[in-house]
């Protein structure tokens, strides 16, 4: 696989500073573009040298913690889009490690079949893809059925339409793979030299993992939320009532 050098990513440079320049004439202000395409870079940058210490060293608490680390962070960005919503982070981290946690489970352990559960080169590419997948459904969920309350929606509805807007970007990438796009996984592998029929069954695997994850994760937070909006309902229901029988 050709190496790239450290002088020809600069050319990366490129993208980033046409998108800055679109930003700048419209909006005035390319600070967001230019922060996080610098904050990206030091992260993966600083990421890289943590795996090569995690890869020649692997360790079941280490892992764990990586894992944990992940989901945390990953529950708390999924919640950016209804930060006002400060009880939605249980249900975020409940929905999120479920979720990815079981198809993490199933990948390892029936369709891999490894040795070790915890190597390192194996589990934390498979569990940031789950969770950033998983994220992104239960940040698109939580975010429609907020909105959808706000208006005045039954809770049911609210859940289905959340639920079915969680589900667009999943559908779509399944709908488009092979046909219009090649993905990250598959694209790094064949690069790479593996054979495209042996990339393939590994991108079956993963989309098909990241489906359910990302569903299911989707649908139990809802799910929590929905629990938790009846509870809050039959309480100010009680409430009411005990004032009126006051009065």
């Amino acid at each position: 696989m050709q190496v790239i050098s450290w002088g020809s990513l600069a050319w990366c440079a490129i993208p980033v500073i046409l998108i800055a320049v679109v930003y700048a004439r419209w909006s005035g202000s390319a600070v967001d573009v230019l922060v996080s395409a610098a904050r990206m870079t030091l992260q993966l940058v600083a990421v890289g040298y943590v795996l090569v210490a995690l890869f020649e060293n692997p360790s079941a608490w280490i892992t764990l913690g990586v894992l944990t680390l992940m989901v945390c962070i990953a529950s708390w960005i999924a919640l950016r889009p209804v930060a006002h919503q400060r009880h939605y982070f249980k249900p975020a981290l409940i929905a999120l490690a479920g979720s990815a946690g079981l198809h993490l489970f199933i990948s390892l352990v029936l369709v891999i079949g490894v040795e070790t559960w915890y190597e390192p080169r194996v589990v934390i590419p498979l569990a940031g893809m789950y969770f950033a997948n998983t994220m992104n459904a239960i940040s698109l969920a939580a975010e429609r059925y907020d909105a959808e309350l706000k208006q005045a929606k039954p809770e049911a509805k609210a859940r289905l339409t959340a639920f079915q807007a969680a589900m667009i970007p999943q559908i779509n990438s399944l709908l488009a793979v092979g046909l219009v796009s090649l993905p990250g996984m598959m694209t790094g592998q064949i690069l790479s030299g593996v054979s495209p029929l042996i990339a393939v069954r590994y991108q079956i695997m993963i989309m098909t993992m990241v489906l359910g994850s990302g569903g299911c994760g989707a649908a139990l937070m809802l799910w929590l939320l929905g629990r938790a909006h009846h509870n809050t309902t039959l309480t100010t229901q009680a409430d009411n009532s005990q004032s009126r029988n006051n009065e």
